[in-house]
């Protein structure tokens, strides 16, 4: 069993919780291993062509057809994952 990634949160002095606790709050929501991120995010599908354009951030995610099947565009701006991050900060 691989051991969990170590992860650092600096928000400069503007985070409303102190950094450690962020970080142990992400390492708790997300699992930040390589292999995952690649799986979570679908980084193995073929989507250079439509992110080639009018840059990589700040576009909604989608899902398109494509010669491999439908694949998701630009899942790092999803936030699906909201509710969770909002439960392990005690927010809802």
């Amino acid at each position: 069993v691989a051991e969990p990634v170590q992860i650092f949160v600096d928000t400069f002095g503007t985070g409303q919780r102190p950094d450690d606790q962020l970080a142990e709050i992400l390492q708790k929501v997300f699992d930040f291993r390589p292999h995952e991120i690649i799986r979570i995010l679908g980084l193995r599908n073929p989507i250079f062509f439509p992110t080639a354009a009018y840059g990589h951030f700040g576009r909604p995610s989608k899902r398109v057809e494509s010669g491999a099947g439908e694949v998701d565009l630009f899942t790092w701006e999803r936030t699906d994952r909201v509710d969770d991050l909002k439960s392990a900060l005690d927010l809802t």
